[in-house]
């Protein structure tokens, strides 16, 4: 039974992924928690109809899939392959249930420097593949990163970037993600999130705490929440008066919890989102 507390709470899968999908969903049914986030390639492991089976037997959301995205290639058959692949992502996300597919848009391509041109790509990729999800039931979430990704990973840095990006189709098809890792150092966020609401463009909402300092690639650098510098209770004001009423996930790339016993991490997940954001 979800603890009224945890209603809407979601954890993604990778924040505990040394857990099995099955043991996953058994912690989360009984630690209460209503909502999972899962991610590409383990679902594919698992086997992508035995998944939702699993989730939908279990009584469980999936609040989001991630991830489609890397627009920018400019070869025409890197460019196919990856429209490609964002409709078979799309596909699965239908397949599971979720009406969100979270969009990481790509880098710069080797020897590129062309910031504007590469978003211009994603934009061009958005108009072919918004109709195709939409038929699905399935809305596309552009996720800005931190600038620290902007060259290798995501040219889309800020909620004003991705929402003009967005904003260039229906809200229903195409809208973004506030993930607080990402965002909590611009100054203009609070005016990003009002703008996104107004739009009814905030198809997900995401907790990560900073901490310092960073790992080597920094990717595994995300913080268990209440660890660093991140205010969640500011970040749930701002994204629910802005008329957010969805899921919030937990989404947390860490190697040290990664080692630790993946139960004990679930259990402090739930406590820590219990502490720091209600």
């Amino acid at each position: 039974m979800c603890d009224p507390e945890l209603t809407g709470f979601s954890v993604n899968q990778m924040t505990v992924k040394q857990l099995s999908l099955p043991e996953l969903v058994k912690g989360l049914v009984e630690l209460g928690v209503p909502g999972i986030g899962l991610w590409r390639e383990p679902v594919a492991e698992y086997g992508l109809a035995a998944a939702a089976r699993l989730i939908r037997d279990a009584g469980l959301s999936v609040t989001s899939l991630c991830r489609g995205g890397f627009f920018t290639a400019i070869d025409p058959a890197e460019r196919a392959a990856a429209l490609a692949d964002n409709r078979s992502a799309i596909d699965e996300a239908a397949e599971l249930a979720t009406d969100t597919l979270v969009l990481v848009s790509g880098g710069l391509p080797p020897g590129s420097r062309d910031l504007v041109g590469a978003r211009e790509r994603i934009a061009d990729a958005l108009a072919e593949l918004a109709p195709y999800a939409a038929e699905r039931g399935v809305r596309l979430a552009i996720e800005p990163l931190h600038p620290m990704y902007a060259a290798d990973r995501c040219v889309v840095s800020t909620l004003a970037q991705a929402l003009d990006l967005a904003e260039r189709f229906p809200a229903e098809q195409v809208g973004i993600v506030v993930d607080t890792y990402h965002l909590w150092w611009d100054d203009t966020v609070a005016a990003g999130i009002a703008r996104a609401g107004a739009g009814d463009r905030i198809h997900c909402f995401q907790f990560a705490d900073w901490t310092t300092p960073l790992p080597a690639g920094v990717l595994t650098g995300r913080g268990q929440l209440g660890d660093g510098a991140v205010d969640f209770r500011w970040f749930r004001r701002e994204v629910e008066s802005a008329g957010y009423a969805g899921p919030v996930e937990v989404e947390i790339f860490n190697d040290g919890m990664w080692a630790r016993d993946g139960r004990e991490v679930l259990a402090e997940t739930v406590a820590r989102y219990r502490e720091h954001t209600l």
